[in-house]
């Protein structure tokens, strides 16, 4: 909202200027000040509401933009719109009013002239040499017309040029004097383990003076489990030290080579924006889409400028597979909801109690075999069950007579989207603005080869960007569109509008080469 009304402030005065102007005009022809306000604002009022609705035609499509760039332009569309209207009303009837009644005190006042006035003098002096310049430029250009239009054309196709040759962003990159420093350990990891991995990384942290402080946390990722640790680091203020934070987290990255067993990733403070890349091939089976992705995640450490690779399968989970023997269970009495309730009371623990905290809350008691027991399945199957008879009596039933267990390796987690099961191969980008890296990424993964029924699908922010560019381009079409038929109303023509829209695709050339000179994105 507050971004605009500071663009508008421009535009709100715009009206009120031109209506002013030429009320003065016909007061400098001799008027009075009732009949120069009427017959002035008459005089231009179609002029003045075709400028104004030109505005409203131009944001009103940018405030009803679709997806994540809407939500940021609804405001700032509304704001605007709202603004011009209200200052095209003012124009028509405050501003006529004030002028039939309060004189121009350079008309009726005589005598000496303030300092006020006289600078006025000297700008109305410089300005009236500038306009005669400008006839001398416009009497030139009517009389070359061919060079006007070579040089237009010329203008127009550099301009082309440089803009299809600038980086695309969806960001933009700042030093925001903090980071987050994730890393996981080996799936079968103790929070032990864990630790002293945090410990060494923290360790290293230390010898980089620009580190303020540090805060880590294990189990907060996004399957919280022990083998997640998070490092929330912060740096001291920007003027007190020399290096980027893109720098200092290059470093980071260049240090951390040194701590064996973690795959670390840095990302912004929050977890609450995903790494800027995200590269997603999605198909059915399991096995195909591992390969796959260990295949683009090996094209993309070739890439220059992509960090901090991961991929959603890159680590699975040990686990113990049990397969219940029916004939043999049906004939000791035992269901396979029994030994599933056993087996997971064993190994998972069943609450049988509850105490209260020094805060006041509920902690369950859970009771389950020591940790030596119940990661040995020889152990498990060794345990037996109590089954009672018909007769009232009961039988302990070996758990080994009923199962057979296999050890595999499992997915941690599966993702679905359209359908389908994917694999996520994310990235940081170092230097490498996200267009560029969707091109290299593009380029690189046409040297997998795919069965039928996968396909490699650009996610994350680089989806967000190319949907947000589509919704902005709507837009722009529209506002050209709304644009045109507003000239075409005032000047009853569908031809002599065009004159006035030709302006409109030579300003790509002012603005790309400002995007080039200022290095923006």
């Amino acid at each position: 909202t507050l971004m605009g009304l500071s663009l508008a402030i421009g535009l709100l005065i715009d009206d009120a200027i031109v209506v002013r102007e030429n009320i003065v005009r016909h007061l400098e022809r001799g008027q009075d000040h009732f009949t120069a306000a009427r017959e002035a604002t008459s005089e231009i009022g179609l002029a003045v509401m075709a400028t104004t609705f030109s505005i409203v035609a131009v944001f009103v499509p940018v405030a009803f933009m679709k997806g994540i760039v809407g939500r940021f332009f609804f405001q700032f569309g509304i704001t605007v719109t709202f603004a011009v209207l209200v200052s095209l009303f003012v124009s028509f009837t405050l501003d006529p009013m004030l002028s039939s009644r309060w004189y121009d005190p350079d008309i009726e006042r005589k005598g000496r002239r303030h300092l006020i006035a006289r600078v006025l003098d000297r700008f109305n002096a410089w300005f009236d040499k500038t306009a005669d310049q400008y006839k001398l430029v416009i009497a030139w250009a009517l009389n070359h017309r061919k060079t006007v239009i070579g040089i237009t054309l010329a203008a127009f196709v550099g301009g082309m040029g440089i803009f299809f040759s600038l980086e695309s962003a969806f960001f933009p990159e700042f030093d925001r004097g903090e980071f987050q420093l994730n890393f996981k350990t080996a799936p079968d990891a103790s929070i032990d383990e864990t630790a002293s991995r945090v410990k060494a990384v923290n360790n290293l942290l230390k010898t980089i003076p620009e580190v303020q402080h540090t805060y880590a946390t294990i189990g907060a990722g996004d399957t919280g489990t022990v083998r997640d640790a998070r490092i929330y680091v912060k740096l001291v203020e920007r003027s007190k030290r020399k290096r980027h934070q893109d720098a200092i987290q290059r470093d980071v990255r260049k240090k951390l080579q040194d701590v064996a067993g973690i795959v670390p990733s840095i990302e912004e403070p929050g977890g609450f924006r995903p790494k800027p890349l995200e590269v997603a091939i999605r198909g059915d089976d399991i096995g195909m889409l591992k390969k796959y992705s260990a295949a683009l995640k090996k094209e993309m450490y070739g890439i220059p400028g992509i960090v901090d690779l991961e991929m959603t399968l890159e680590h699975e989970i040990p686990e113990y597979r049990l397969v219940v023997d029916q004939e043999r269970s049906v004939d000791a009495g035992v269901t396979t909801a029994t030994i599933v309730r056993t087996v997971g009371a064993l190994v998972g623990g069943q609450a049988v109690s509850t105490y209260e905290d020094e805060d006041g809350d509920s902690v369950d008691v859970r009771v389950r075999l020591p940790l030596a027991l119940r990661q040995d399945p020889q152990q498990v199957e060794q345990m037996r069950l109590n089954v009672r008879r018909t007769a009232g009596a009961s039988a302990l039933v070996p758990l080994g007579g009923l199962i057979s267990y296999t050890m595999t390796d499992t997915p941690s987690e599966i993702n679905r989207r359209d359908l389908s099961r994917q694999v996520v191969v994310s990235a940081n980008l170092d230097n490498l603005p996200l267009g560029a890296a969707v091109n290299k990424v593009r380029e690189a993964a046409k040297k997998i080869t795919m069965a039928p029924g996968y396909r490699i699908v650009f996610s994350g922010e680089a989806e967000d960007m190319a949907e947000s560019f589509g919704y902005m381009a709507e837009a722009l079409l529209l506002a050209v569109i709304f644009v045109y038929l507003i000239l075409a109303a005032q000047f009853e023509s569908f031809i002599d509008p065009l004159a006035i829209m030709l302006s409109l695709p030579l300003s790509i050339v002012g603005m790309a080469t400002m995007l080039l000179l200022t290095g923006s994105r």
